[in-house]
């Protein structure tokens, strides 16, 4: 198959089109992608590297192909996401609820199936599937419970944001925060994620959305999703600016959506007394946060960490697409520029200089 393949950390992706994907064992299924949306964990990898060569690419959506034997919830001709963390539904995490810290499903982001194992080689080494998909390539191979069934009326290119970015920061805000009506957020960081945290703000009901990004293009498209108040934190401090917007009292909830410890800092400092802060994602590099303990104690003040939303994507999914059939949630806004296969380094150039919110690009 044809894909974008990483060889060398620091280096582009090569597109190249002799991948080989090998026959499906028991309980997996072939997706063939049509689009895949660019994400900054992917250019996380591309800095900092990990099994290699890969194919990353985790935010996809495409038709099933096959199907293994003992697959039963799937057919092919079936429209599907594909689902970074697939839980296994059995392991002490799974069985609590917790399926986005699955103990397979964070082997699998590593780059391959639980046994070990991975479907992809190049003249006969192992290929890797990045953070347990690989979706910049034509063909995923992945377990049934790694594919979501979507409704044929849904574009792929719009599902296919709702895969990381939209699942990720709307999950944050109703799943792992649990932001209640009328409260107070704030969101530093308008990527995807972000974005979408604003909007999963907006759909429980916040009184006040304050955004916080240095690119004003940002800044600026964060209203049409929700935001009621923009900050530039190279001008302003944010945390006095929360300060004033909120009274003097503080923001309810800070979300962190570019992985950062000196913002998750920020929010700390930015949330009321027994306000809430969210980190989402792990940016490039190593990073720590110094803490307080006296300060945190007596502010009764939390901090919290989510992976992909804290959610189930058998049941995530359907519940975003359903308020995106609504009107409740704009995915297609989401999306600022497609871009073929062969043009994926200038999609992750966009990302680097701050350009647009989401690249998908077409397979």
């Amino acid at each position: 198959m044809r894909a974008a393949l990483l060889e060398q950390v620091g280096r582009p992706l090569e597109v190249v089109a002799d991948v080989e994907v090998a026959p499906l064992r028991p309980g997996q299924v072939r997706v063939r992608v049509a689009h895949c949306g660019l994400c900054h964990s992917d250019l996380t990898i591309m800095g900092a590297g990990g099994l290699l060569p890969v194919v990353l690419g985790h935010e996809a959506a495409g038709v099933v192909e096959e199907v293994g034997v003992g697959v039963t919830t799937l057919a092919p001709g079936d429209a599907v996401l594909l689902a970074p963390l697939a839980p296994c539904g059995r392991c002490y995490w799974c069985v609590r609820g917790e399926e986005s810290i699955c103990e397979s499903a964070m082997v699998a982001l590593a780059g391959v199936f639980p046994d070990g194992t991975t479907p992809l080689s190049r003249d006969g080494a192992p290929v890797y599937r990045g953070l347990g998909v690989g979706g910049f390539g034509q063909h995923v191979v992945t377990t049934e419970a790694g594919a979501v069934r979507i409704g044929s009326e849904v574009p792929l290119d719009v599902a296919a944001v709702v895969g990381c970015a939209v699942q990720t920061g709307v999950g944050a805000v109703l799943n792992t925060a649990k932001v209640e009506e009328g409260a107070t957020v704030l969101v530093m960081g308008l990527g995807g994620v972000g974005v979408s945290v604003v909007q999963g703000a907006r759909l429980a009901g916040a009184s006040r959305i304050i955004v916080s990004d240095p690119v004003a293009e940002r800044r600026h498209a964060a209203g049409r999703f929700g935001a009621t108040d923009a900050v530039d934190p190279s001008d302003v401090d944010v945390v006095e600016a929360c300060q004033q917007l909120t009274g003097g009292v503080g923001v309810d909830y800070a979300f962190d959506a570019a992985g950062s410890p000196a913002l998750l800092g920020a929010g700390l400092a930015a949330t009321r007394r027994g306000g809430t802060t969210v980190g989402v994602g792990v940016g490039a590099g190593a990073g720590e946060l110094t803490i307080s303990a006296a300060g945190h104690v007596m502010g009764e003040k939390k901090l919290l960490g989510c992976v992909f939303g804290s959610a189930n994507p058998h049941r995530e999914v359907p519940r975003l697409l359903s308020l995106w059939a609504s009107g409740r949630l704009d995915l297609e806004g989401m999306i600022s520029s497609r871009r073929p296969l062969d043009e994926i380094n200038e999609g992750f150039d966009d990302m680097r200089a701050g350009r647009g919110i989401r690249t998908v690009v077409t397979l």
